[in-house]
């Protein structure tokens, strides 16, 4: 009896435990890779900034993009680490366990998609490089999905093969340093918080300034001269109140330079962002629509273009008669 129990194969069933670690390692994987190889991708946009993308509003979106990138890798890369570790301790402790359905399934499958994201990646390559459309931003970009492809396809083909060389061992630790670096690197290129506070607070000012800036020309259309003051702009009726500094709760400084001329000053924590050339559509008849800034004290002047921006003819007041 003793002896058939031996060599009966011991068939173990795959539990909750292992399908749940098993899928929280491969999702916090994929997230960890989409989310390095984004905060790469920022990295070589700002470094190789293209005339196309020298806007206030792409420079902003890419630092929104590092900072939420950012942040991923930070919390989900360390638990791609530790549930990695855990399980390999699950698989020195019960070696039966590497031969689960779940871990074959998603090893293979995480193989398959790397293997795919590399062959794209070298046929887009080919394809450019044949086109005659290589730059050094296109190509940094290719290295990075294949860095980060490759060096996934590499950990898990040698876990599927039981890998255990020194070699492996320290492929592996540098890509923890390559990730660590690449996430401190973050910090400096998006800023601490109370730098990216200071400037949330500057691009509240500049969209206080632009508010302000459309209902100076809105006045002048309907009365065909400046107002004396910011406080002219307030309208009980629309319910418009002029804003104020959003950090110092102070009015912003307004000079009337001319009979179209004026300017609206304001006090800036940061420089604004470079090449950030904030222009709005609605004031093309307006000379001078940059809001590009210096840190401290920055005035813009304006002037109406009355070709662009007609008078308003003025209201008689008339009431039309009733019909009998």
């Amino acid at each position: 009896m003793d002896t058939q129990q031996v060599l009966q194969p011991v068939n173990k069933k795959t539990g909750p435990k292992d399908v749940f670690l098993h899928l929280l390692a491969i999702i916090a994987l994929y997230a960890s890779a989409v989310s390095l190889t984004t905060l790469l991708f920022q990295y070589i946009n700002i470094a190789l900034l293209d005339a196309l993308d020298g806007g206030y509003y792409a420079l902003t979106s890419i630092y929104q993009s590092i900072r939420f990138a950012l942040s991923s890798l930070i919390v989900l890369f360390p638990v791609f680490v530790f549930t990695s570790r855990f399980l390999q301790q699950e698989y020195v402790a019960d070696p039966e366990k590497r031969d689960t359905r779940i871990r074959k399934w998603l090893l293979y499958f995480t193989l398959f998609l790397a293997g795919l994201v590399i062959l794209g990646d070298l046929v887009t390559l080919l394809y450019n490089f044949l086109d005659g459309e290589l730059t050094k931003r296109f190509l940094l970009k290719i290295l990075v999905v294949l860095f980060v492809a490759g060096a996934i396809f590499w950990h898990y083909f040698a876990e599927l093969k039981e890998y255990t060389s020194g070699s492996v061992k320290v492929f592996r630790y540098l890509v923890i340093a390559i990730v660590a670096v690449v996430a401190i690197e973050g910090f400096f290129v998006a800023g601490s918080p109370t730098e990216q506070r200071a400037r949330r607070f500057d691009e509240q000012r500049v969209a206080d300034l632009q508010t302000i800036q459309w209902q100076i020309v809105n006045y002048w259309q309907n009365k065909q001269k400046l107002p004396v003051a910011l406080v002219d702009l307030n309208d009980d009726i629309s319910g418009f109140r002029v804003p104020m500094d959003p950090e110092t709760k102070t009015a912003y400084e307004y000079e009337v330079k001319g009979p179209e001329m004026f300017s609206l000053c304001a006090e800036f924590g940061r420089p604004s962002l470079q090449n950030a050339n904030i222009a709005q559509p609605y004031f093309e008849g307006i000379k001078g629509t940059n809001w590009e800034h210096a840190e401290g004290r920055a005035c813009f002047e304006r002037s109406i273009d009355k070709d662009f921006y007609k008078p308003r003819p003025a209201d008689t007041g008339s009431v039309p008669p009733m019909k009998q």
